[in-house]
């Protein structure tokens, strides 16, 4: 009897389970430091392409177990938002919680190299409904990867752009 209702949980709990996985690479002019500033920001999320706004606090830094709500531009219904793992300058992990039936798991990595710096964004969808909500948000999957990088790279040259400034404004004029 022991046996057979064993065998007969273990029919029970195999579900169809789908999973997608798929990672975009981008290389970046812009150093590690700058860019992992952009993955961080979870507040300021301009340059995502789906998200629109979340209720972050500027300044906040991602930590695991930190759980928060972002508005997304196809819907005004928020999404959950949940921090796995965090290395610094290294790898961010979120897990994101929208409907039941999908598992959405986003992981950022930064790496160094000799051509440039490396951004990995890799997202791996789960669940029954993985393909119908993969196939709507695909072609914004797409993009984030370039969007941070041109984002990141922006940044830098803002800020290289106002040191000139300030160095054209100064005193020493007279060494041009």
């Amino acid at each position: 009897m022991h046996n057979w209702l064993s065998k007969f949980i273990q029919r029970k709990s195999r579900r169809v389970c789908l999973s997608l996985v798929r990672t975009y690479r981008e290389i970046s002019s812009a150093s590690v430091d700058e860019l992992w500033q952009k993955v961080v920001d979870i507040a300021d999320v301009s340059w995502h392409p789906l998200l629109k706004s979340t209720n972050v606090p500027y300044g906040l830094v991602p930590k695991p177990g930190l759980i928060y709500k972002a508005v997304t531009r196809l819907s005004p219904i928020p999404i959950r938002i949940f921090v796995e793992r965090v290395n610094p300058r290294e790898l961010l992990s979120i897990r994101i919680l929208a409907i039941p039936g999908v598992e959405e798991r986003i992981i950022y990595k930064v790496e160094s190299t000799v051509c440039g710096t490396y951004l990995s964004y890799s997202v791996t969808l789960k669940g029954w409904l993985s393909p119908l909500i993969w196939s709507f948000s695909r072609p914004y999957a797409d993009r984030v990867a370039r969007a941070l990088v041109d984002a990141a790279e922006g940044t830098a040259l803002q800020a290289v752009s106002k040191k000139r400034k300030l160095l054209k404004d100064s005193c020493f004029d007279f060494i041009r």
